[in-house]
């Protein structure tokens, strides 16, 4: 009789100290969570193999006995080497493994057993490295085992090194032979449509497979289920968000008089994009979009056309944005769009932790009493000290940057407020169904007339060192015709590998974790060059105080500054038409779309811009092939698919995307689109049918189980 289902706590299947370990390992409390570990891989045991014969770089299984065992320091590093040495008759050799002495308990001399792993050499002996291995009870076993345990594929589990990938098969293995039966989420029909196994089997097989051929099939039927799960939670949130009434903001006179007072027409897309917001504000439920176009598209002219909208009836917009730098930048660049007219109407206040205290107080009853129509801030937004009289519009500006948490904080502050999510990071199709899966999407690709483009070239350090010392000969020929660059770095102090500026962020260097240039390093660098004696240059970067950046950025702007030497704090929303050259040092450290947003700072005007891409990887390396394919196209779209297919999407979706929209297993957005799309249509099919679920109780189920409170509350938070 069955023991327990996947409800069932963890400690009452397998003890409380094996459940405790798995808690703090991998955070399995039930024992659907334990279950939903897949294995990442199988490895193939290959031919049992007399040990004279073992192929060096092949994986073997071989049945061996255990003939000495010895335990020594290491002489260069930390720690212990352990040396067991087996043989089968025919020869012997070695097994090592580093700092784990607990297995001298279980490999002792005259225990027999299955060992399989790759083949090695080291001084001319063969030897295993951390092989798997098996050792048997008796000779019955050993003789009955041998050649059954040589087909079977191993599973190889994601491990720690509290919990190793054996012991979770171990535990699986228990496990599984005390289940019942599992539900199954998926309805008969999309089961049968799919050809997919039902949900025992699928689990059973993807743990215990039998033969290669049984995984595949297991992980399809798992791989659906999640995408099934996934999009129908998506699309119940949408069905929530759209049973909840809003505030309709009908379009008027101060929309149409800014309309009128644009200097240029709006790009078709702005257009389009502009007439989808205008009809969701005039709507019964909250608009709830994001908008997604290339750096320079005009985002920040369509939110400001829709707080116009929603300013007609009173109401207040707040945009939130993720840095001081870049929430000043954007009330100068609102004030100015609105200009001399419709700026005392509006009011366009700033709002950060950073503002005197005076200031900050003026700001925060300008807000509270509604005489802000427009209130634009950092995470100073979110304080329960900041109120407002009619919050009508949640604008969040690179959304990356935001977990749901916080995005929810502001949207509380009003009453079923609108909200346009913007986003310069453009977002593969897969990403949008499967992250944003319960958002209206659009989309600006048209950019507006006039911007003079930018050139995008490598500098490989690596087969060319002597193109270092031309880049900043490079950079002073700019200045000298009278315009401005950026010189981007890694870090702040590359001496003191500062690593803690949640407003710089880059990839590091899993090998070195040292960056070889901070701003310090290239700011005393540029004041000793001859080329640049009568240069402006100035350091910028995320721990300098809040007024000290907006004045480095203003004097910049103006045009006192002739080369900024900043962080990644310049990467979005910084404006200014003469900047013409972008050079990104180490630029191998960052990501794709990072790179391409940085870039975005130069040819914004009628100047040309030009953007080096310093970097001493290696041709063909992973790190050179994202800095070659952003110098390789414009197109963030293009880019944003390379990025995906580089870093997959457990870097794309990113942290702050909690609960169910970051727990995928076996679902891979680079490479299931179209089981994700096919899942969308079938549960689109049984919520419009049945949209309780009240026919459908496995699904239901399995939602509850995989999509907790704690996920419903981060999708209804997003």
């Amino acid at each position: 009789m069955a023991s327990f289902s996947l409800d069932s706590r963890l400690d009452g299947a397998v003890g409380g100290k094996t459940a405790s370990a798995l808690e703090r390992a991998f955070g399995m409390r039930t024992v659907g969570d334990l279950l939903t570990h897949y294995p990442r891989r199988y490895a193939r045991r290959g031919e049992l193999t007399p040990i004279a014969s073992l192929p060096v770089g092949e994986s073997v299984t071989i049945v061996a006995d255990v003939r000495r065992v010895n335990e020594r320091r290491m002489q260069n590093r930390k720690g212990s080497l352990l040396e067991v040495v087996i043989g089968d008759g025919n020869g012997e050799l070695s097994l090592t493994f580093f700092n784990q002495s607990w297995r001298m308990k279980e490999l002792r001399p005259g225990r027999r057993g299955i060992f399989a792993g790759k083949v090695g050499e080291y001084r001319g002996a063969i030897q295993l490295a951390h092989p798997d291995y098996e050792l048997f009870d008796d000779e019955l076993e050993a003789q009955v085992n041998a050649h059954s345990y040589a087909t079977v594929p191993i599973p190889i589990y994601p491990a720690t090194s509290t919990v190793a990938s054996w012991q979770v098969a171990k535990i699986v293995d228990l496990v599984l032979d005390g289940l019942g039966g599992v539900p199954d989420p998926l309805p008969d029909a999309v089961r049968s449509a799919e050809g997919l196994l039902d949900a025992r089997t699928a689990v059973e097989r993807v743990h215990r497979p039998e033969t290669v051929d049984q995984i595949e099939p297991a992980r399809e039927t798992l791989r659906m289920h999640e995408a099934f799960l996934l999009q129908t939670a998506l699309l119940q949130q949408r069905a929530f968000v759209r049973a909840l009434s809003a505030t309709r903001r009908v379009p008027g006179a101060l929309l149409e008089g800014f309309d009128e007072a644009l200097p240029f027409p709006r790009t078709p897309d702005q257009v389009a994009v502009g007439d989808q917001i205008e009809r969701d504000l005039e709507g019964d439920w909250p608009m709830n979009r994001l908008v997604q176009g290339e750096v320079g598209s005009g985002k920040t002219l369509v939110a400001l056309r829709a707080m116009l909208q929603v300013a007609e009836s009173g109401g207040q917009s707040a945009l939130i944005a993720p840095t001081e730098v870049l929430a000043a930048q954007h009330v100068r660049s609102i004030a100015r769009m609105l200009g001399p007219r419709l700026a005392p109407e509006m009011m366009p206040t700033l709002l950060t932790g950073q503002l005197p205290a005076a200031e900050r107080r003026k700001a925060a009853l300008r807000a509270a009493s509604g005489q802000a129509r427009i209130v634009v801030g950092t995470h100073a937004l979110l304080s329960e000290s900041t109120t407002f009289a009619d919050l009508g519009l949640v604008v969040v500006d690179e959304q990356h940057r935001f977990g749901v948490d916080q995005r929810e904080q502001l949207r509380a502050k009003g009453s079923s407020p609108h909200v346009l999510v913007l986003t310069a990071t453009p977002i593969p199709r897969t990403v949008a169904m499967t992250v944003f899966g319960d958002l209206d999407v659009s989309t600006i690709r048209t950019m507006p007339a006039g911007r003079a483009g930018i050139e995008t070239f490598v500098a490989p350090l690596a087969e060319k060192p002597a193109w270092f010392a031309r880049v900043w000969d490079r950079i002073a020929e700019e200045v000298r015709v009278g315009r401005q660059a950026f010189v981007v770095c890694p870090s702040i102090d590359a001496e003191a590998q500062s690593r803690d500026d949640t407003a710089d962020p880059v990839i590091e260097d899993a090998a070195t974790n040292r960056t070889r240039w901070g701003v310090v390093q290239v700011g005393e660098l540029l004041e000793r060059h001859p080329a640049f004696a009568d240069i402006r240059v100035e350091i910028l970067h995320g721990k300098m105080p809040s007024d000290h950046k907006d004045a480095v950025m203003q004097a910049f702007g103006r045009g006192d500054i002739d080369v900024l030497v900043a962080t990644t704090v310049i990467e979005v929303g910084v404006d200014v038409p003469n900047a013409s050259t972008m050079v990104i040092l180490e630029a191998d450290r960052f990501g794709v779309s990072q790179l391409h947003q940085l870039r975005g700072r130069v040819g914004r005007g009628g100047v040309p811009g030009l953007c080096l891409l310093v970097t001493e990887s290696t041709a063909g390396s992973p790190a050179r092939d994202r800095v070659d394919a952003v110098a390789a196209t414009l197109d963030g779209f293009a880019l944003a698919e390379v990025d995906l297919t580089l870093r997959g999407e457990g870097d794309v979706l990113g942290d702050a995307q909690s609960g169910a929209r970051s727990s995928l297993r076996l679902l891979r957005v680079v490479t299931d689109a179209d089981v994700i799309a096919r899942a969308r249509e079938a549960a689109a099919a049984v919520l419009a049918e049945d949209p309780a679920l009240t026919r459908h109780p496995e699904l239901a189920a399995a939602l509850s189980r995989r999509v907790g409170m704690q996920e419903r509350a981060a999708l209804a938070k997003s």
